[in-house]
């Protein structure tokens, strides 16, 4: 006979005399005040603030581009988490933690640096306009850089939202390199897809990187070709809900979504929109196991 097991963990539920919170790990290429008024810079700002306003415990991560002041917004590095090298494409490369305050809510924002990737005064183009060559490596400098330091923290988190391509292949490291990590034995990863797309393709090596870390290529083959619209085909396939949060997406990644049957919402505006994702993370948190 097999055995449905309901696990849930409820906000301020009382264990032991103790308030447990659910927390919420925020995962974005980009946040209001470090970068660009874009759509996804502006829900990276306000949801945590709501969520964080809500009850829940937020973290925030982010690349530090080099577009950053430093000394304006006041980032300082975090000297016990930096020093773990990451092997990106059989190169170690340190991983170096910065942190800042957004001003008026006193949250913290961690950002992943590395000087090969993130010192260049630009986020994904050169003058030129040219896509970075690197932007892979980049991609997968952060997407590693942000889940080695979460373990390094012990902060094990409910829900990975993610927002932005550059964030679409965390979502693979979770259920393929960390599964079995007991820091993300119980989250649950929820992507935001946004009209984010950027023109041409990433290195047509980008398989072979990820297979230097042990996933083999069955599991990436939608990347063979390293399109925008197949990064967001891989976060979907590897997340545990979607979030379609621009109306302009791709009609070949909404029905690619419709047909997966991974639980969806769309983006609800900006009346209600705390509400909604509050009921969202709850649906991703109660989930059914199926025991033999």
């Amino acid at each position: 006979m097999r055995a449905k097991i309901r696990s849930f963990v409820h906000l301020n539920k009382v264990e032991d005399g103790f308030m447990e919170r659910k927390r919420i790990l925020f995962v974005s290429q980009e946040i209001i005040p470090y970068s660009d008024e874009s759509l996804a810079a502006q829900i990276s700002r306000f949801l945590p603030q709501e969520m964080n306003e809500s009850g829940y415990e937020v973290r925030i991560f982010m690349p530090r581009f080099g577009t950053i002041n430093e000394r304006r917004h006041q980032l300082h590095e975090v000297i016990r988490l930096s020093g773990i090298n990451l092997n990106i494409n059989d190169m170690d490369q340190p991983l170096i933690i910065k942190v800042a305050s957004i001003p008026q809510i006193r949250i913290q924002v961690y950002f992943i640096d590395n000087d090969e990737y993130f010192k260049r005064k630009a986020v994904f183009s050169d003058k030129d306009g040219q896509f970075f060559e690197d932007n892979d490596e980049r991609a997968l400098f952060f997407c590693r850089g942000v889940l080695e330091t979460v373990k390094k923290l012990g902060w094990a988190p409910h829900v990975i939202h993610c927002h932005g391509w550059m964030t679409s292949m965390l979502p693979l490291y979770v259920k393929n390199f960390y599964h079995d990590d007991p820091v993300f034995a119980e989250t649950r990863v929820v992507t935001s897809l946004y009209d984010d797309q950027f023109d041409g393709k990433l290195d047509e090596h980008l398989v072979e990187k990820i297979a230097y870390d042990r996933i083999n290529g069955e599991t990436t083959k939608v990347i063979k070709k390293p399109l925008h619209a197949n990064l967001q085909k891989l976060a979907m396939q590897h997340s545990d809900g979607v979030v379609l949060a621009s109306d302009a997406l791709n009609a070949e990644i909404v029905a690619a979504l419709k047909e997966s049957k991974t639980p969806f919402m769309s983006h609800p505006g900006t009346e209600d929109f705390a509400d909604a994702y509050r009921k969202f993370y709850d649906q991703m948190i109660v989930h059914e196991v199926t025991e033999a």
